[in-house]
């Protein structure tokens, strides 16, 4: 009787040697966002999400069927005594490529940690008790696959039973919502057990009760950036519970206090309304600290009276520069006191765009394949009868004689104006859209011509017109993939450098995994709050599996030298308990 090769495990006396422990970490790369399919599948679904978003919205939905606590209560321990100190993290924008999110997840959930500043003197700190999701859980849309691989595993490989699972809340940012919020609910909402955090929140908001009279508030503001009137209802009740001297720290996904100054001509002057009306009409008191990410850099905003708005957008996404926007000061008196990278670093680091061929490959396919439609004609028009190198002259009056290569000049200036930055008014949108398709124009014109240059001496060679056409085709493919994404990146440089437009364009297209962050709050027992802003100037790049359980599942690789340890952005953020007025 033949034995099925399923059943060897189960012949007596015959042993089964377990699979090999992996080497190398599960975790995904960085996502490529001008990789055609990641374009085309992120585009359709911020589509479909804002669309039906509008008309059914799933908060309203959830404020009907899953009840929630005021607050949850952490400044009692588990025997109802009163704690005499928390300490908490906050993470916002992680869940893109491997190397940049466990690198923060694996600090985040270390049991303590040493922090050096500028002046050379350690701080030990302590892994929270709570953990917070600032918003972007994952990257580039909502699906329990992606939170799965981007998030889920990365935090679980980093706890690896080092210490007590944190409780987590979770702020729903765009990203977040771009499935309507699906994932993110079954994830976040539903108490599902993980073994990198212990879930607690029934909604997509919330409010955290901490000790010495402290408030920690989640909103969600959706993607229309609208508060719904049960999440203000809601918010109204929490500020009920609230005593005068009490002090509060609210969390958005994104900054207003940043996008309504930078983008006015992209209507984003309600967000900064409704957080108003949140503070002065809802809580009915000034906010203490203000946390937001959407940014994906460190930035801090201080008033004369000690308040802060921090943006701590460094959970693992990629960088996004520091010297655009420019809000050097914000409404209220708020002067920025630190960034991270420095604006000077982040300018160098624009220039990266002039290697956007090498470092975007696929649009370089996508670029060949645009211009080779843009030049074919023309070159086959050049190709007739041609025994030599075409004038310039000949050039025009070809392309001119291509029906289908003007027709699609059109689009790709159109396609260009639709692309362009809106943040400085229609008409220099339209104005640099313009410019931006005409460049695309004039380079193709000009890789025609000396494609023709080159295929026409071989006439006589090649001997069939159909032969020059498809040889043209193919120099015109080649050279489109590298010059096409060239005129992208050096438009994204100018654009950023000189004329403060497209942050995160110029930006995503380097998909650069460095100079990453996170907040560790401190209440200690006199009631004071201490923020610390954790850096990480370079991440590691290779990993290998730790030793045993007092380490995370993988620990980087001493051989990758150039990885730096995380460190204190600036000096510790000291709040002191006396309310702000």
């Amino acid at each position: 009787m033949a034995v099925r090769a399923s059943d060897v495990s189960r012949i007596p006396g015959r042993r089964v040697e377990p699979a090999p422990e992996p080497q190398t970490p599960p975790g995904r790369k960085m996502v490529s966002w001008y990789d055609p399919a990641v374009l085309a599948k992120s585009g359709m679904k911020a589509l479909l999400s804002g669309t039906f978003g509008k008309q059914a919205d799933r908060r309203l939905l959830d404020a009907v069927s899953r009840p929630q606590p005021l607050a949850f209560d952490y400044s009692v321990d588990d025997t109802g005594h009163p704690r005499d100190e928390l300490w908490l993290d906050y993470v916002a924008d992680l869940g893109d490529g491997w190397d940049s999110t466990y690198a923060v997840a694996s600090t985040v959930m270390a049991p303590e940690l040493a922090l050096t500043d500028e002046d050379g003197k350690t701080h030990v700190t302590r892994g929270g008790d709570v953990l917070v999701f600032g918003g972007d859980e994952v990257y580039p849309t909502a699906s329990v696959d992606e939170y799965q691989a981007r998030t889920v595993v990365p935090y679980e490989d980093a706890l690896n039973k080092r210490r007590h699972r944190p409780h987590l809340f979770a702020v729903p940012g765009n990203h977040d919502w771009y499935d309507g919020l699906v994932s993110f609910t079954r994830l976040f909402c539903q108490g599902r057990r993980s073994n990198g955090w212990r879930t607690q929140q029934q909604r997509s908001y919330f409010a955290l009760r901490l000790p010495h009279g402290w408030w920690l508030l989640g909103t969600d503001f959706q993607l229309e950036s609208d508060l719904d009137a049960p999440q203000v209802e809601f918010f109204q009740k929490v500020a009920g519970q609230m005593r005068a001297t009490d002090r509060i720290i609210l969390c958005n996904a994104e900054p207003a206090w940043v996008k309504q100054q930078v983008m006015p001509h992209a209507g984003r002057g309600f967000l900064d309304h409704n957080i108003d009306f949140l503070e002065q009409e809802v809580l009915g008191k000034k906010v203490s600290v203000f946390l937001a990410g959407d940014l994906h850099h460190y930035r801090r905003h201080e008033s004369a009276d000690g308040r802060q708005k921090i943006i701590a957008g460094g959970g693992g996404a990629f960088l996004h520069p520091t010297h655009l926007p420019k809000v050097d000061q914000s409404p209220g008196g708020f002067v920025q006191k630190a960034s991270y990278p420095p604006r000077k670093t982040s300018q160098w680091l624009a220039w990266r765009n002039l290697l956007f061929t090498a470092i975007n490959p696929w649009f370089g396919v996508f670029m060949g394949v645009v211009y080779t439609l843009l030049g074919w004609g023309v070159a086959a028009n050049l190709n007739e009868g041609a025994v030599g190198a075409p004038s310039f002259r000949e050039l025009i009056n070809a392309a001119l004689q291509s029906t289908g290569s003007m027709v699609l000049g059109a689009g790709v200036v159109l396609g260009a104006v639709a692309f362009a930055d809106r943040r400085r008014g229609p008409r220099w949108k339209k104005a640099a859209g313009v410019a931006h398709g005409l460049a695309h124009m004039g380079v193709a014109l000009l890789l025609t011509w000396g494609v023709s240059a080159i295929a026409s001496p071989l006439a006589a060679e090649l001997q069939w017109s159909l032969r020059r056409d498809f040889f043209s085709g193919l120099l015109l493919f080649g050279g489109g993939a590298l010059v096409g994404p060239l005129v992208v990146g050096v438009y994204l440089l100018l654009s950023l450098n000189v004329f403060s437009c497209h942050p995160n364009e110029a930006f995503s297209s380097l998909s650069i995994p460095d100079w990453k962050n996170f907040l560790r709050l401190h209440f200690d027992a006199d009631g004071q709050l201490t923020v610390y802003p954790v850096g990480f100037r370079r991440v590691p790049r290779r990993w290998k599996r730790g030793s045993g359980p007092e380490e995370p599942v993988w620990v980087p690789d001493p051989t990758d030298t150039r990885a730096t340890p995380p460190r204190l952005i600036e000096p510790p953020i000291v709040i002191g308990r006396v309310g702000v007025s």
